[in-house]
């Protein structure tokens, strides 16, 4: 579904009953509990001391209503912006907790769904690094090459279906070497890639993250705030006419036995510099059927570490590593293809995936060229790679 058909549904005007006095907010709540950026022990010490008031506050009546969703952060005009001026908007979320058991830092959700269909999530959490976590199946989505860097030295990226910013480490402090970042993702449904990228839809989703996670960051007595990101987006992943011997556009990258890949359709790039760069070809349901991708960016080369270690008497090896020093790890298999390397950047992941394991012939291909050519276009100097046998 693209994003231009959720518009036109928007354009509906649905009718607002009006309300008794005192008047309920602008969206009719319906949350599991009422607390801002803190945790739900928090909420639950209020509630006990505030007694009979509870009812009020659950309710949005007497002196706890307030016109904010999202744990607070998001006023009337901002949910607004994201439903095409539409205010007859619904909202539910869970508490931002920070409990460890069971959970990699902080989390939270919050949904605003609209009568006419159109829905959307925000979520604050930490990435998951862990080998078989989440990370991955969120890197489908989050970093695909319709997605566009935000600019402006922040780690975040934006399409017209969803948008994603970290938590600056000034604020909330340096993440641990193998810990993913603390990320706000916005998303607005399914992600097409049968048209171009609407580049207003685009801004809405992006506006969102950026006010999100300024709530959080004050909230956390953080001093800062991050500028409004529309004017330094830059453009959107373009579609590729690519030749047999430049797959995605890189110069030598050929498919197993030098074909011409009839069976998929046109590839998209990520444009311009960013913390990845992604091409994917021939996506469905949000999945691409073959993606190769490029992390530059640490933060999120944590997502890959502990696969990187995977593969036993598959693994990858670069030509001159010794048992003493080694450039990187990483594997090959029939479905995939991973290396992470230390640049002097910081780790770098280089990755070829497919839907599944027909593509094998293609991925032995590609991988060792990929890296080369990605290496040292990322500063990674000269990567040549041992395939095992």
């Amino acid at each position: 579904m693209s994003r231009a058909s959720a518009a036109g549904r928007e354009s509906a005007i649905a009718p607002i009953p009006t309300a008794p006095e005192p008047r309920a907010p602008w969206w009719h709540w319906r949350r599991l509990t009422r607390g801002r950026w803190r945790p739900a022990v928090a909420a639950a010490v209020a509630g006990a001391l505030l007694g009979g008031t509870a009812v009020a506050w659950q309710a949005d009546a007497g002196p706890f209503a307030t016109e904010s969703a999202c744990w607070g952060a998001l006023d009337e005009d901002d949910v607004a912006d994201l439903f095409h001026g539409k205010r007859d908007i619904e909202a539910s979320e869970t508490p931002i907790t920070d409990d460890r058991i069971g959970s990699a830092g902080p989390s939270g959700q919050c949904q605003l769904t609209s009568p006419r269909g159109h829905r959307v999530t925000a979520r604050l959490h930490q990435l998951d690094v862990r080998f078989g976590g989440a990370g991955d199946r969120w890197a489908d989505e989050y970093l695909s090459a319709r997605m566009t860097p935000l600019g402006g030295g922040v780690l975040g990226m934006a399409s017209d279906t969803r948008a994603w910013l970290a938590v600056p480490e000034g604020c909330v402090g340096r993440q641990r070497e193998d810990d993913g970042p603390l990320v706000v993702d916005v998303e607005a449904g399914w992600t097409t890639y049968d048209d171009q990228v609407d580049t207003d839809e685009r801004a809405r989703l992006a506006r969102a993250a950026v006010t999100l996670v300024n709530a959080y960051m004050s909230d956390q007595g953080c001093d800062r705030a991050l500028a409004d990101p529309t004017d330094r987006i830059g453009a959107p992943g373009q579609f590729l006419t690519e030749r047999r011997d430049a797959i995605c556009g890189i110069e030598g990258l050929r498919l197993a036995g030098g074909r011409k890949d009839e069976g998929y359709r046109r590839p998209v790039v990520t444009s311009g510099r960013a913390p990845v760069r992604t091409c994917d070809r021939d996506v469905i349901f949000g999945h691409p059927r073959l993606r190769l991708m490029t992390v530059e960016e640490p933060r999120l080369a944590a997502l890959y570490k502990d696969l990187s270690y995977y593969g036993g008497n598959r693994q990858l090896k670069a030509v001159g590593d010794t048992k003493r020093q080694i450039r990187g790890r990483g594997f090959l298999r029939d479905d995939m293809a991973l290396y992470q390397a230390s640049c002097q950047t910081g780790d770098v992941t280089f990755l070829i995936r497919a839907e599944n394991g027909r593509r094998a012939a293609d991925i032995r291909a590609l991988m060792p060229v990929y890296v080369a050519a990605e290496a040292k276009r990322v500063g990674c100097g000269s990567l040549r790679l041992r395939l095992p046998a």
